[in-house]
């Protein structure tokens, strides 16, 4: 695989007036600065109103093109913002980038989701429910099979007792869903819809009032089980308004349960990781997040999976 340049201010600049096709008479250019500090930066923002992504790799190249034509194709159908790429191309031969709207607000790590605010992520499961899964296919969005609840249990098991052991977590609380729950929440066969797949808090646009305002990050989008956005919700914004937002969007205790484990077994393998030298997050924000999923919530209480089966 062909190695990306690294971008610099003046890559991005001269990048910006050729997208816009403006002349670099005209000063020194937009003010530009990287999202974020430290590494190769691929994501800019453009003066105040712009945030410019770039592809690293062709792999993500092609899922950057798909996201343009799938934003296009959710946004009648969710009640919040989905970025608007004002112009697009190539940053370097085969990479492409894209000049994005930006969406004013802060995220879901900066603000606490309101009330109001869990009937707008109620309002995007339900609008991602609504969208064509024969469109989204055309487009190029690939399907996704249900994970096993099961397998993912075992190995948050083991990495349980990891924590167990420096303090990080009490291992017996995740003895609460056994090898017979875990194959009642099984994903179900026919309820596959688009799903974001990446509801990370730092993809969730929210305002100082708790409003969810956009949605960022399409690339990761696809086909597949219901209960993966659910859980991303649960590490963004906690275990009770996710379940309490998927309720609202028609889900039944089966989906939001089974959402529910995935995102608390998914938190424990990921701390377990980075205690032990694999991936790069930061640890307070995988506490964080292992804090959201771990909530106590009052559907787990009593909800009796065997005469739930018809619900999505």
């Amino acid at each position: 695989m062909t190695q990306a340049p690294t971008p610099t201010a003046d890559t991005v600049r001269r990048l910006v007036r050729s997208l816009l096709k403006e002349s670099a008479a005209g000063g020194a250019g937009p003010d530009v600065r990287p999202v974020t500090e430290g590494g190769r930066h691929f994501t800019w923002w453009v003066g105040t109103r712009h945030v410019l992504r770039l592809a690293p790799d062709r792999d993500s190249s092609v899922r950057q093109r798909r996201e343009l034509r799938l934003r296009d194709l959710v946004r009648p159908h969710v009640p919040v913002a989905v970025p608007v790429s004002v112009a697009h191309g190539e940053w370097a031969p085969g990479l492409s980038c894209t000049l994005d709207t930006l969406i004013p607000g802060g995220t879901a790590e900066q603000h606490d989701v309101s009330a109001v605010g869990e009937a707008d992520l109620a309002g995007l499961l339900t609008g991602l429910r609504a969208v064509p899964v024969r469109q989204t296919e055309t487009l190029g969005v690939p399907r996704s099979a249900p994970r096993s609840l099961e397998a993912l249990r075992r190995m948050a098991v083991h990495a349980a007792e990891r924590l167990a052991a420096v303090d990080e977590f009490d291992a017996t609380r995740l003895y609460q869903l056994t090898p017979p729950g875990a194959a009642q929440l099984a994903a179900q066969a026919g309820t596959a819809v688009l799903v974001h797949h990446d509801l990370r808090g730092e993809h969730l646009v929210v305002s100082a009032d708790g409003r969810v305002r956009g949605v960022l990050d399409w690339t990761d989008a696809a086909v597949g089980d219901p209960a993966e956005d659910i859980a991303g919700l649960v590490t963004a914004v906690g275990s009770g308004a996710a379940v309490r937002a998927a309720t609202l969007a028609g889900y039944g205790a089966r989906p939001c349960l089974r959402g529910l484990w995935l995102a608390r077994c998914d938190t424990v393998i990921r701390l377990t990781d980075r205690l032990d030298g694999r991936g790069d997050s930061p640890l307070p924000l995988l506490r964080t997040q292992l804090r959201r999923a771990w909530e106590p919530i009052l559907l787990e209480r009593v909800t009796d999976l065997k005469e739930d089966d018809s619900e999505l």
